[in-house]
């Protein structure tokens, strides 16, 4: 069976069941023949001399009748719940006892639902045998394999194997020319040849002229779309071009096999080449494309992997002999299993093949190697495939080429080839992942019309991951693995994984996906037009506006999970009861974390802070920028942002300067010398803060005069602002206007100084008199703390 037909089989095995589980069951199983078919499949497992296909027949019977057990579980499941909601409905029974009536109809549904069960647990036992039949079954079809496999044979080195191999080979060729030399000779078919000669030249010179002249073609169309920097769509069209490589040789290869089955002259062995040739066409010419692809001919375009023009060419070169090898192959494969070639015959035959093959291998690996080492040295290459991935694929590629080699020389043939060409379909289908990833990426940057942002978004590794998935009944396939084997795994994994009474399957987990997905943008549009067609038009301020936009969401998205959680069918009391058990834990280990949350919905009522507030908190002071449920983010005077955790603001001391309104106090302290008069310089400074344009005339700003202090007499303008975030700016124009003013006027602004009174000079020591130098201390090491020496923001919204 060639690959095709067990993807094929592989398909159908994994939708028949789906559609005919959709008609109802209604007969129950017949247990007596099943019990005929277990002893049947019990013995062969046991004799272990059935054949393969009778294995194989044998394994898809079980599967079928554990298909049918379980059909028959989920019908009899509805009669059993339809029963038991009517129990409940019935209630227990109470302390005195039911009515004649109730307990009449308690003993009927109690009988009926006891009834029930018997066929469920008959079929359930059934379904376990099944199973462990088919477990059977499969251990016995797995060491036939293996022993197949590990078996040796005669080594392809002894040249007195070689003309065994090359005779099967030429009498197989002599056997097909045979039967068409055989078909030419009757009368019938000659006649037949001469009335669809027209037909057939029409058919073999379309299809050889598809065959010669469609890569051609194909590389026409695509230059005249190519260009330097072509958006997403020239790529995808020309993307879309190139599979004219495959589609139009393939077409042409369908048109001359049809040709020739026009003729009439082929023969058994001859059908069967003609039914392989397809197939063999498509082996061959989908390599050269995915080469093509993955090592464009182009010097500008960009492959999925980074190299050099020799590299590509090389790589080019590897795939088009690879693509012949595994033609060859294919075509080889369907000859010796109708022939029935000798053990000898096919390892002779198979040794060129698997030896080329592995020589190839290990020249592809080592350009992926090249790929691993441009893009390590080349920091703008970041963005290829991860080196990491790609430098293991090259080292499995290596040292699967030298095993393959050694086996079939040594006589390991089938070994050999099981190990080898799963390598390459395996290789060749990770190519095309990539090229296909690129490809999609390059759709929804047509869509989105921003390519580097679809590049580094999540889209791109959730289609890495989903074409993975995909991937992976083929890889099991290429690797060995039965249709029926690959189609179960499907099932099962449809099915889910079960914890307790709940049921977890991708149908549940894409629900869940789609329903939250619902939510969550009917959430996102509510708050979008909350914000700007709603609250806008409200009295509320930027602050209740945000805090009602944000709840909006957190009870938008809590709903929405909820509803999401009940449509994949678990049952949120079991969820309750879990997160019942888990709160001992949660308060213990996560405390911190909900004292935050709870403390951010607090601010988000309460609203003592609101973004855009200028406040202090724990010795930090800036502006508001943004409250979130676990903590809010302010904004200092130098540009850096501060995390705040909610409970600090609700449980701490928080000041807040712009609450309310914007209005705020001013001190602008100065110092004067001794000897100044003091009216003159309260005349001045009142003069100073009445001239200032933010200054506030009522409550009109005054002067304290705050005392006599070491060196200076000291006053304070105290002034009100009509925005006190110009506070700092406000103070700076003002001592500017104090300097020039008390400068105009003769008015020193003294710096600290100390007088020295010695009580008994004529005791001093004259011969070696005392030098005191004066200390000049910086003014404003004589001025008070206070609020004004903290820096405050500027009218341009902060120190910047």
């Amino acid at each position: 069976m060639t690959f095709l037909r067990r993807a094929l089989a592989v398909l159908l095995l994994v939708v028949l069941p789906g559609l005919s589980g959709l008609a109802a069951q209604t007969d129950p199983p017949d247990f007596e023949r099943w019990g005929r078919v277990s002893a049947r499949a019990a013995e062969a497992i046991d004799a272990g001399r059935a054949s393969q296909v009778a294995m194989e027949t044998l394994r898809g019977q079980l599967v079928d009748w554990r298909s049918t057990f379980a059909n028959a579980q989920s019908a009899y499941s509805v009669n059993i719940q339809t029963l038991k909601a009517q129990l409940d409905r019935l209630g227990p029974v109470p302390e005195g006892g039911d009515t004649e009536a109730v307990a009449a109809e308690r003993a009927r549904l109690e009988t009926a639902l006891a009834q029930a069960r018997e066929p469920i647990l008959q079929a359930e036992l059934a379904e376990t045998e099944a199973d462990e039949l088919i477990a059977g079954v499969d251990k016995v079809l797995q060491e036939r394999r293996t022993a197949e496999l590990l078996q040796r044979g005669p080594t392809p080195l002894n040249p007195a194997n070689w003309t065994s191999g090359w005779d099967a080979l030429a009498q197989s060729m002599v056997h097909v020319i045979g039967e068409v030399r055989t078909a030419w000779a009757y009368e019938w078919t000659n006649k037949e040849f001469q009335r669809n000669l027209p037909r057939i030249l029409f058919l073999f010179l379309l299809g050889a002229l598809l065959v010669v002249r469609g890569r051609n073609w194909t590389d026409r169309a695509q230059a005249s779309l190519y260009q330097e920097g072509m958006s997403s769509g020239r790529w995808l069209g020309g993307f879309l071009i190139s599979l004219g490589h495959v589609i139009l040789p393939l077409v042409g290869v369908f048109l001359v096999t049809e040709a020739l089955y026009v003729t009439d002259l082929a023969g058994i062995r001859g059908g069967i080449l003609l039914q392989a040739l397809p197939v063999a066409a498509f082996m061959s010419l989908m390599p050269v494309w995915i080469g093509r692809r993955l090592f464009p001919i182009r010097e500008g375009e960009q492959g999925v992997l980074v190299l050099s023009e020799q590299h590509r060419r090389e790589g080019r070169y590897d795939c088009l002999l690879i693509g012949v090898v595994l033609g060859v192959e294919t075509m080889i494969r369907d000859v010796s299993r109708y022939d029935n070639w000798s053990e000898t015959a096919s390892a002779v035959v198979y040794f060129p093949l698997i030896l080329v093959s592995g020589l190839l291998m290990l020249r592809f690996a080592r350009i992926l190697r090249a790929h691993v080492d441009t893009v390590r040295a080349d920091a703008k290459a970041d963005g290829a495939i991860s080196a990491q991935v790609i430098s293991l694929l090259a080292k499995a590629l290596r040292a699967v080429a030298i095993v393959g080699m050694v086996l079939v020389a040594v006589g390991y043939a089938r070994g050999a080839a099981a190990l080898v060409f799963p390598a390459i379909y395996t290789v060749f289908l990770g190519g095309l992942i990539g090229i296909l990833h690129r490809g999609l990426i390059r759709f929804l940057s047509l869509l989105s019309g921003d390519q580097e942002r679809v590049e580094s978004s999540l889209w791109s590794v959730l289609l890495a991951f989903l074409l993975l998935i995909a991937a992976v009944p083929l890889v099991l396939l290429f690797w060995g693995a039965g249709p029926q084997y690959i189609s179960e795994l499907i099932q099962k994994i449809g099915a889910g994984l079960r914890v307790g009474d709940v049921t977890i399957s991708p149908r549940e987990v894409l629900i869940f996906i789609a329903v939250f997905g619902v939510g969550y943008g009917l959430t996102r549009l509510l708050q979008s037009t909350l914000r700007n067609s709603v609250l806008p038009r409200t009295k509320l301020d930027a602050g209740g506006q945000n805090a009602v936009v944000a709840g909006v969401g957190y009870v938008g998205l809590t709903v929405a999970a909820i509803i999401a959680i009940q449509n994949t069918g678990i049952d949120l009391g079991s969820i309750a009861l879990v997160a019942s058990a888990l709160s001992v834990g949660i308060g213990f280990g996560l405390q911190t974390v909900v004292s935050n949350f709870v403390s951010g919905i607090i601010l988000l009522i309460e609203r003592p802070i609101a973004e855009g507030d200028w406040i202090e908190v724990n010795g930090q002071m800036g502006y508001v920028r943004d409250i979130s449920v676990r903590s809010t983010r302010i904004e200092t005077f130098d540009r850096t942002d501060v995390i705040i955790p909610n409970s600090d603001l609700v449980a701490g001391t928080v000041t807040n300067y712009t609450r309310g309104n914007t209005v705020g106090r001013v001190i602008v302290p100065v110092g004067v010398a001794y000897g100044t008069d003091p009216r003159l310089v309260e005349k001045i400074l009142l003069d100073v803060a009445n001239a200032h344009p933010m200054v506030l005339a009522s409550p009109a700003p005054y002067v304290v005069f705050q005392g006599f202090g070491a060196s200076s007499l000291d006053f304070e303008i105290r002034a009100i602002l009509r925005d006190v975030n110009w506070v700092l700016s406000v103070r700076s124009d003002m001592n500017y206007d104090i300097a020039q003013r008390f400068m105009e006027a003769g008015i020193e602004i003294p710096f600290p100084q100390q007088d020295i009174w010695l009580r008994n000079p004529e005791k001093l020591n004259t011969s070696h008199p005392v030098q005191v130098e004066p200390v000049s201390v910086p003014q404003n090491a004589a001025m008070p703390p206070d609020l004004s020496d903290v820096d405050a923001p500027d009218g341009d919204g902060g120190d910047r």
